[in-house]
Formats: C-alpha cells, structure tokens, sequence
C-alpha cells in the first residue's frame, strides 16, 4: 500500500453458498472501512482466503492456495478466515505466508484483521448508506445476478460426519424483518435471490417468537415484489405443506427447484450417520412434493463409502436414485474428518470402493439429468441471463439460469444482443439434451 492510498482487498471463496454469503459481507465490511475490493491478488495488498471443511479435500485446498498465494505474491498479507480457520487456528497460525487468522465469520473482525485501512467510507462507491442497526445488512453482491440470503446459521443436528457444525456452532436465525428489508435491497441489482443457510429447514424456532421458513417466504414475496426466490440446500422432511403451497402456487415466483440432501439409501447407514430420518420418510416426501408440481428441478448430496457400508447398502442407495426424479446429483466419497464421530467409526471402506460407488451414482445422476433436459424440451422456460459472450461472427450470446436449475444459452438474434445480465427472459427451450437453448 503506497502513500494515503487506499488498501486493495482481495477474497477467495472456499465452498457453500453459506460461505459465498460471508464473504461478502468481509468485503462490503472491508469498503466500509476504507477498502478497496479488487479481482486479482497481483492487485492486492491484503487478501482474505474464506476457507470451508466439509471435506479433508476443502482443507488441503485452502492450504494450497495459502501457499502458492505467499509463493507468487511475497509481501502480501494473507487473512485466513471461515470454517477450516475456526476449526485449526493453530495451524493456519503456524503457516509462514500467513498474517492473521479469523476462526470464523465475523466480517468486522477481517476488517480489523486485514491491518491499517484507509479512512472510514460509509457510503463509498457502490455502498448503500444505512442507518442504525441496518449498517450490518448486505446491500449487494460484487459479482452475478444471484444474491444470497443468509437466513440462519449453525446448525442444532449432530451427524456424525459433518465438521461444518462444529464449525458453525448451535442454529440462530435472523430477525424476518431484517431479512425483508436485506431482501428488498439486494433486490435492487439481483433478479434473484436464493435463502440459504446451513439448516434452514430449523429457520425461525429459535427466535422469541417463533416462525416458519414458509412463513418467512410468504413475507418475501408479498413485499418484495421484484425478485423471485429460490431455496437453498433443504431436509426434505422439513418442508412443510404450506412451503409446497408457495412452489405450487406462487407462479413460479418461489421458483420449483430444491436440494434435497439424501446422503445414503439406506437405513443401516442414517443411523450409523445420525440422521433423524428413514429412506422411506425422505422417498416418500419427495414423491408428494413433485406430485403437487409440473415440474421439478431436484438435486441432491450423497455420500459413498461411510464406515460400515455394504454392497447391499449401495445398492439400497442406487435403487433410490434410480427412482426419485433427481435432475442433478452432488456425490462424494466418504472423507474421514478426525473431529467428527465418523473418524473414529469402524469398519473404513476402502478409498477404491467409495471412488467406485460415487462413479456408479454419478454415471445414473448424468443419465437421469440428460432425460430431465430432453423432456424439458419444447417447454416455456423463465430465464435470469447472467453473462453475456461474443461467439464467431454471430454477435452477442447470453448464458442464464432458468426456474428448475437447468443452464440455458440464448443466442445472438433471439433476444440476446439487446439484453443484459439479471434480465428474466421467457421461452421455449429447444436444442438438444446436453445443450439447451432459449428462444426468446
């Protein structure tokens, strides 16, 4: 940093869109403090790695770039915050390229972290002014036409393999009038929002007047008019009829899309993970939720290989992927975290057999998002475009994503020229299977 001139903060994103929430809220905190953002790290003179740990992977990640940052950019001030940070302080701590460790979220504890600042800019370019306790509230996204959020945090379940709990700690939701009014100014650049978390489905039970995440979505849509929502990652046994009332009939404002985390089809094994539900609790919500639906965009995490899991096992879960009406899939194979229960489970499965599942799993959720995309053909589709390309000699093509999670292209002369991201556009999906395109 030169002179009187501001510092130049750079942010890495490490995992869910929990953690794609956080850092912005680093970086709007870091601006407010005399910042200024910037997109390379070449640029920086601080930059801020927002790690995750839901798997050994993500930490050895966070890591590497860590060193590889100190590596290419000696001088630069590296701040190490996020899930993986408040899990191994130490050890992010004792990295040489390191400057200082947030073991957390705190947005304001980054800023004072980063180091000296320039002078305090309330309403600095691209900020909003806010009054009060509204200071805290996110006002927009650096980047895309999706904003986040963020409606709780933490999480009051136990699985037995998930690090991000203790990471996070114990669920605590936001104020619904805090929420509305963050909604309405994200709203102002983002067409669409999408509530997420990590355990909305617990959104609003903790509060000293207790509601609901359907109750929280209906206020959302009666007063924010300009925006359609989305749902985050959800436990489908805690959607309740009233939030499929709002998919079904909110024309298509509450857009038909959900994640639905399954992680195995068997029952031996959700106990051995500690999850509250049955296969058959989880099949069956999910067949009343799409029966109420003309169609669904459905998603879901598994894990493969967890202690203790039988080719009878595996084949409990292939069976139940071959019957739900998934669009897409997120599958890993089983990462043993030493801090979770999991860790210390017996009977570890091989890494080749977990690798073997997830590739058996993956290949059924490809095949089954193929069919989705081909029967989605011919249909109207509502598209939010969010980026724009030159291709050849064609002009101007857009790329968005329409209400049920498919990724659509929307080329020159049908729309796209004229349009910028975050416009919604309607029409028919044509093309092929594997490459959708929008005839505006």
């Amino acid at each position: 940093m030169s002179g009187g001139s501001p510092t130049r903060a750079w942010l890495q994103t490490f995992g869910c869109k929990a953690n794609q929430y956080d850092t912005e809220r680093m970086r709007q905190e870091l601006e407010r403090s005399g910042a200024v953002a910037v997109t390379s790290a070449s640029r920086a003179d601080v930059a801020v790695v927002n790690t995750c740990t839901v798997t050994a992977e993500a930490d050895r990640d966070a890591r590497r770039t860590i060193r590889k940052l100190g590596r290419e950019h000696p001088g630069l001030r590296i701040v190490v915050a996020g899930c993986s940070a408040a899990l191994r302080e130490s050890e992010y701590s004792a990295m040489d390229e390191v400057w200082r460790v947030v073991p957390g979220q705190d947005a304001a504890a980054v800023a004072r972290a980063a180091g000296p600042l320039g002078p305090a800019a309330p309403n600095g370019p691209g900020l909003v002014e806010l009054r009060g306790s509204d200071r805290s509230l996110l006002t927009r996204f650096r980047r895309g036409t999706r904003a986040w959020l963020k409606v709780q945090d933490g999480c009051d379940r136990r699985c037995s393999f998930c690090a991000t709990r203790l990471a996070r700690g114990t669920s605590r939701s936001r104020d619904p009038d805090e929420l509305v009014r963050e909604a309405a100014l994200l709203s102002r650049g983002h067409p669409e929002i999408v509530i997420t978390g990590i355990h909305i489905g617990h959104y609003g039970s903790d509060l000293a007047e207790p509601v609901t995440l359907s109750g929280l979505c209906r206020r959302l849509l009666d007063e924010v008019p300009d925006v359609r929502l989305r749902l985050g990652s959800i436990e489908a046994t805690e959607i309740d009829d009233p939030l499929v009332d709002l998919l079904a009939g909110s024309g298509g404002r509450l857009v038909p899309h959900l994640h639905l985390p399954m992680q195995s089809g068997s029952d031996a094994v959700l106990r051995r993970m500690r999850r509250w539900h049955t296969r058959e609790a989880y099949r069956s919500r999910i067949l009343e939720i799409a029966s109420r639906l003309p169609y669904l965009g459905l998603g879901a995490d598994i894990i493969t290989g967890f202690p203790g899991e039988t080719d009878a096992d595996h084949e409990s879960s292939r069976r139940l992927v071959e019957e739900l009406p998934y669009t897409y899939l997120h599958v890993f194979p089983f990462s043993a975290r030493p801090v979770t229960a999991a860790g210390d489970l017996p009977n570890q499965v091989r890494r080749r057999v977990r690798a073997i599942r997830a590739r058996d799993l993956r290949e059924i959720g490809l095949a089954k998002g193929r069919s989705y995309r081909a029967s989605r053909l011919g249909s109207t589709a509502h598209v939010v475009v969010e980026t724009l390309a030159v291709r050849g000699t064609d002009g101007r093509e857009a790329t968005g994503t329409t209400e049920d999670y498919l990724r659509v292209e929307i080329p020159a002369g049908n729309g796209a020229a004229g349009q910028r991201p975050g416009v919604v556009l309607s029409g028919l999906l044509t093309g092929y299977p594997d490459r959708l395109q929008l005839r505006a």
